[in-house]
């Protein structure tokens, strides 16, 4: 087991940092709750933080992309899951960056 802070962990999920990017038919024109389907991707995207897959997330900077703290088993994982989301099927969305990433702090009650 890890002892950070004074806590132990043991063996679980891992953590990812997981960006998604804009795809070949996001529409700059429009803002991201504007884009064709906002209301199907919105309620995959809840339906994946109900299931503790998204643990918290949303876009970044100049919203081009998002970024989304993940926990799940591995990287084909994420990438399967999230190749059901609507957007990713209408080229609104596409998977970027997935990158491991250790939470050694972590304010969330």
């Amino acid at each position: 087991m890890l002892d950070v802070g004074g806590e132990q962990y043991g063996p679980g999920m891992a953590n990812f940092a997981v960006r998604l990017v804009h795809g070949p038919n996001w529409d700059p024109g429009r803002p991201i709750r504007g884009q064709d389907g906002w209301e199907e991707h919105a309620a995959f995207m809840d339906g994946l933080v109900d299931d503790g897959f998204i643990i918290l997330g949303g876009p970044v900077g100049d919203e081009e992309q998002t970024l989304h703290a993940v926990e799940a088993a591995d990287e084909d994982e994420i990438r399967a899951r999230l190749a059901l989301d609507p957007w990713a099927s209408a080229g609104l969305l596409r998977v970027g960056p997935i990158e491991p990433w250790a939470f050694w702090l972590d304010g969330r009650p």
